[in-house]
């Protein structure tokens, strides 16, 4: 090791401006990671469609050091409104919605918080709260600032204003998405008594098509499921029905198969193209297996064409005459067409064949409402 030999003849002062150098060039350089034992980091994600939402932040406890702070976060902790600061950017700065680096909000596709367009990307998220209960929710294009100290309003990429809930003692400031659905999510910061919650609300379909078109020219693109898998994605979902019928025809052309059949088949019917629908059926149906048929005749039933349902049962009952299932769906097609007696028939030919728990059960429930039993 070393030794600092310090000549005796230096004064005091000296050897303190010598130290403190050897300070400087000591903590310049690279260090290492230490644990943060107050507000530690978090990560909190969820996907919507295929657009992910991530938030990256550090967690502050009411508690701190033995101390309860109930009572004086908002308005003494977390100041009301936007607060003038004579360091950092010397601006007027909300609340950093965290503690110690800036918070963070990345979108993978671009999305609406609360009506609002907001591009794909990251964003550093910070909030000014009010004594009336009202919150101003800020997505700066500044990402990589420490809290709000250099927060300036004109890299604001949006500000929100939403409504501040009452909650039940919340320890830990959390966020959390607390609702969602196919297209949409809540997200909410939560902490002590109050809970601040904002909508995103994401438009799946646009994002996932303009997704396929990409993936389609690549390596998706050179076989025929990607294709087939998109085309079904849009009679599923009714839209761009157009582009998803020459998504099938690629499908068709690679794989000529009951299941590209059925899609191409689908997407007819959709665009109302009907007899041209039920012309490229009649060539799916010889390639099916009995599950195959079997669901086909019940989504013609959901879309009403009930004669060509009982074509398809009437094909499935035939071809596999021990199967009471097969049957059971014959009778249900007949009911719903209407007639009654070829109902009821085709329910007891499969109850007499002593059909499994959920068969009978639909046989049974079927022919009580048509006074049969």
């Amino acid at each position: 090791m070393k030794k600092l030999f310090i000549c005796k003849s230096l004064p005091i002062f000296s050897i303190a401006i010598l130290v403190l150098a050897m300070s400087i060039q000591t903590f310049a350089q690279p260090n290492v990671t230490t644990p943060r034992p107050v507000s530690p980091a978090a990560e909190v994600k969820q996907r919507i469609g295929i657009t992910d939402i991530t938030v990256n932040y550090s967690r502050p406890k009411v508690t701190l050091r033995g101390n309860d702070r109930t009572g004086k976060v908002w308005g003494q902790l977390v100041p009301y409104g936007f607060n003038k600061i004579n360091f950092g950017g010397r601006g007027e700065i909300p609340w950093r919605a965290g503690a110690n680096e800036n918070t963070t909000i990345e979108f993978s596709h671009g999305v609406k918080v609360e009506g609002k367009p907001v591009p794909a990307g990251k964003y550093g998220l910070h909030m000014a709260v009010f004594e009336d209960g009202k919150a101003t929710v800020i997505f700066s294009k500044n990402n990589g600032a420490w809290g709000s100290f250099f927060y300036k309003p004109e890299e604001d990429a949006l500000r929100v204003d939403v409504k501040m809930k009452d909650i039940p003692q919340t320890e830990v400031l959390t966020y959390d998405f607390i609702d969602y659905g196919n297209n949409y999510t809540v997200l909410a910061l939560s902490w002590e008594k109050k809970q601040i919650p904002f909508k995103i609300e994401v438009d799946v379909h646009d994002i996932v098509i303009a997704n396929f078109r990409k993936e389609l020219t690549s390596l998706p693109g050179f076989g025929w499921q990607g294709f087939l898998t998109a085309a079904n994605y849009c009679l599923n979902n009714n839209v761009n029905l157009e582009e998803a019928m020459g998504w099938a025809d690629t499908a068709v052309q690679r794989n000529k198969s009951y299941n590209t059949l059925a899609v191409k088949a689908g997407l007819l019917i959709r665009s109302n193209k009907i007899a041209d629908g039920e012309k490229v059926l009649d060539d799916a149906i010889p390639l099916a297996n009995k599950n195959q048929l079997n669901a086909l005749g019940y989504q013609l039933l959901g879309i009403k064409r009930y004669q060509k349902a009982i074509q398809v049962f009437q094909k499935n009952a035939k071809d596999n005459p021990s199967d009471p299932n097969m049957f059971d769906s014959l009778g249900e097609a007949y009911k719903q067409a209407g007639d009654k007696e070829n109902a009821i028939k085709n329910l007891k030919k499969a109850l007499s064949m002593n059909p499994p728990p959920a068969v009978k059960a639909n046989s049974e429930k079927l022919l009580k409402e048509l006074g049969a039993m």
